[in-house]
């Protein structure tokens, strides 16, 4: 395998416990070492957090929007992180995928062209059976990435 496939992260604090969640539904795309996930909670102590941030962000493949209201509030988010994923994604530096977690009004946001997880763009928290939600965006992530990897690979 020539490299892995970065994955970021873009969550609201709020939606903790399903990014959370979703990491651990990416388990077999980490464990075949397809990917490496990054996400704010795993900077070490004495790191400037923006910094940090930003540099992760640059170097993402694929660039996951974990959605909910309080993703869309985020003014962080919103002036810092989007902005730069959607640069890179219009460069075709890196792919966006917007993940909606939970029901909101995203219809009108600049992330709304693109196709989004869980397929049909339904809500997880909207799923009788969660679990099948995240297995259905894993196996979405899984996708690209394969498609990713035999881009690299040619």
């Amino acid at each position: 395998m020539s490299q892995k496939i970065k994955v970021f992260l873009s969550y609201a604090h709020e939606d903790e416990a399903m990014k959370e969640r979703l990491d651990k539904n990416l388990v077999m795309l980490k464990r075949s070492d397809q990917v490496e996930v990054w996400e704010d909670r795993k900077m070490i102590a004495g790191l400037e957090w923006d910094q940090s941030i930003t540099k992760a962000l640059a170097e993402a493949d694929i660039i996951l929007l974990l959605v909910s209201t309080d993703f869309n509030n985020s003014e962080y988010i919103w002036n810092k992180e989007l902005k730069t994923a959607l640069e890179r994604h219009e460069k075709n530096e890196a792919r966006v995928i917007p993940v909606i977690l939970r029901t909101c009004d995203w219809s009108q946001s600049p992330y709304a062209k693109l196709q989004a997880l869980p397929t049909g763009a339904k809500p997880i928290s909207s799923f009788a059976d969660a679990d099948a939600a995240y297995t259905d965006i894993a196996k979405g992530i899984r996708m690209v990435v394969d498609y990713m990897l035999s881009q690299k690979n040619k």
